[in-house]
């Protein structure tokens, strides 16, 4: 697994599990990595991640709600609204990372930790969100 790749999947457990626990974010980092560890390598895009999702927060699930017409935020599944949140994070601002290296991490994070549905909603959602923004694969 790529450094990019253990980053999103440490990303998103770390948004999961802040989002389920309410915790301050240093301290949901930190626990995070003292108890599952994880590669040296994935630690910077992980919390880099992490922390731009959180920070930008707000803006973040206005941009998921312009684009999933008729669902409202609220009742996504927290891995499928996390999910969304770190792809549309990554779209907006890892301009390094081809837009379709981001929809297919996200998607298949949304396979592996959403329900049967996830794969195909995000990649709907984020698809979507992408063309929004005008972002692609040009951008790099």
């Amino acid at each position: 697994m790529g450094a990019r790749t253990g980053g999103r999947e440490a990303a998103l457990k770390m948004l999961f599990g802040v989002e389920a626990s309410q915790a301050d974010l240093d301290t949901a980092i930190a626990l995070f990595w003292r108890e599952f560890g994880g590669d040296v390598e994935t630690r910077p895009y992980a919390d880099e991640s992490v922390r731009g999702v959180m920070t930008e927060r707000d803006a973040l699930d206005e941009i998921i709600r312009v684009a999933s017409e008729h669902w409202r935020i609220e009742r996504m599944t927290r891995v499928d609204r996390n999910v969304l949140r770190l792809g549309t994070w990554e779209l907006r601002h890892r301009l390094d990372v081809p837009r379709a290296v981001i929809l297919d991490e996200a998607v298949e994070l949304a396979k592996r930790y959403g329900s049967e549905e996830s794969g195909a909603f995000v990649n709907g959602v984020l698809n979507q969100i992408a063309e929004n923004l005008g972002r692609t694969d040009a951008d790099r």
